[in-house]
């Protein structure tokens, strides 16, 4: 953080502006560099200040994360980003696995996740306007990261978080490539509306703000019609969001063309249809571009703003410059155009490793540098490629594999459909069977027939239509908004166990 905390800091020298906008209304940046010095100080408040700590700070979608980034970098420091909605259990997993030499948080948290009984003895100083801050006696190593600036938390296949170190090198790479890709400029105002504990949302919500010197426009909590409302206010000129966020505001602007002044919305991290995220653009008066990545390398396809439809929405765009994705067959070998394969990436964005035991766990990559994403993709002739589902997103039923975002993709263009999950429940006889859950754009009732006879028309297989059509309000979330796979299954669970009860 330590060269985007300088030249932000020389920019606010220059002269001050309003650097965040969220819940409490503007922030300028000599005052978060006050706040930020003062957090500084409170970590260790001697004459060699805080030099090199690791700040685990509370990330909330306030000013308070904007401070915290730059006192990490005005002290040469790493900063790792926890969510107030962290249990007690997952936050002690993290804290094994970064070690951190502070805590800053809300005393809550502090309470809840049991900080003091973890460094022991750690004056309690308040800092960002009441919040609370524990730090262990320096001096501090910040050499233990191998050159990281950023520790995210991301859940593995296990459920456990894991703390993925990523260099202040990514950082700036992924954020100045969307800033060209999207064509803004200095002193632009981004928004963050993803809760700015996710690595992508941290990177592409604070870095970036920082990069630009912008107004960062904040929402402390999701509401569809509050957000459409601050960033038209503030003249928001880009913003990234989850899928169901896309829809959501689409549905609430109900054709106003209510952010015709923000150039373009990313949208990325769960399943996209381009029917619905064609209505969603046209309703919000935006262009919205469809792009794939991750926390262990962040952002690292896109389209442009001024590529068709086809393009924006039904792909998920183009490598950044310098970026490499490919597809692998099973046999190991580069798919060609048209071939589905497991996704590998490579480039500057690529993550250093994994925190574990207070150090950097290199990355596990090939022989020739890349990733093992998980996913199933398929390139194209034009460069373009499109992810085609997780590799382990499957039902296994009678025997046969049945890919979940196949069908989810189909249903998606039903046109009641507003958004929709398939799920596996169990049974005794089949292992698996599958089930649809169905958020509709209007409200209205919805049932199998519906759902089986758009299937039909579209030509999807008999053996992968849904057997179960379950309408909700909403689909399970995740804490950063994303589709919540885990508790979609546990709700289809729950409702085919409830229905198939004996009257």
């Amino acid at each position: 953080m330590r060269q985007v905390a300088r030249e932000f800091q020389r920019r606010a020298g220059e002269g001050d502006f309003v650097a965040v906008i969220d819940d409490a209304g503007g922030h300028t940046a000599r005052g978060l560099l006050e706040e930020a010095a003062r957090l500084v100080w409170a970590v260790s408040a001697d004459d060699e200040g805080a030099s090199g700590a690791t700040l685990m700070v509370q990330a909330d979608n306030s000013w308070r994360t904007v401070a915290a980034s730059l006192a990490a970098g005005l002290c040469g420091g790493v900063l790792a980003v926890v969510n107030r909605h962290t249990t007690r259990l997952e936050f002690a997993a993290a804290w094994e696995d970064i070690r951190p030499d502070a805590v800053v948080a809300e005393p809550s948290a502090i309470e809840e996740w049991r900080v003091r009984e973890l460094l022991a003895g750690a004056p309690e100083r308040r800092v960002l306007d009441g919040w609370a801050c524990l730090a262990a006696d320096g001096p501090y190593e910040v050499s233990r990261w191998s050159g990281g600036a950023l520790i995210g938390l991301t859940s593995g296949s296990t459920g456990r978080p894991k703390g993925v170190v990523q260099s202040e090198r990514s950082l700036r790479y992924a954020c100045s490539s969307t800033i060209e890709i999207n064509g803004l400029g200095r002193g632009d105002a981004v928004a963050a509306i993803v809760p700015l504990s996710s690595t992508a949302a941290y990177c592409f919500g604070v870095y970036l703000s920082l990069l630009l010197g912008g107004p960062l426009v904040l929402q402390g909590r999701w509401d569809r019609a509050g957000a459409l409302r601050r960033m038209a206010e503030a003249e928001v000129r880009w913003t990234m969001c989850v899928p169901t966020m896309a829809l959501q505001m689409g549905a609430e602007a109900a054709g106003s063309g209510v952010l015709s002044g923000v150039r373009s919305i990313t949208v990325g991290g769960g399943p996209m249809d381009r029917g619905a995220l064609a209505r969603a653009e046209r309703s919000l008066g935006t262009t919205i571009l469809r792009v794939f990545g991750m926390s262990e390398c962040l952002g690292h396809t896109s389209p442009r703003p001024d590529e068709p439809e086809e393009i924006r929405l039904g792909r998920d765009g183009r490598p950044f410059p310098g970026t490499d994705v490919r597809a692998l067959t099973a046999d190991g070998q580069v798919a060609p155009p048209g071939t589905v394969g497991r996704a590998q990436v490579r480039g500057p964005s690529l993550f250093l490793g994994y925190a574990r035991e207070g150090r950097v766990d290199p990355a596990v990559l090939t022989s020739d540098g890349y990733l093992s994403t998980g996913d199933l993709l398929t390139s194209h002739g034009d460069g373009t490629v499109t992810i085609m589902g997780r590799e382990k997103d499957v039902i296994i039923r009678g025997g046969r594999n049945i890919d979940i975002t196949e069908i989810e993709r189909a249903v998606a263009r039903c046109p009641r459909v507003a958004r929709a999950c398939v799920a596996a429940v169990p049974d005794e006889v089949l292992g698996e069977r599958v089930a649809l859950l169905v958020v509709t754009e209007d409200g209205r009732d919805i049932d199998l027939a519906e759902i089986t006879g758009h299937l039909e028309k579209l030509g999807l297989s008999k053996g992968k239509w849904p057997e179960f059509v379950y309408q909700v309000g909403e689909l399970p979330q995740t804490k950063v908004g994303k589709l919540d796979r885990a508790g979609a299954r546990e709700l289809a669970v729950a409702l085919r166990a409830r229905t198939s009860e004996p009257a």
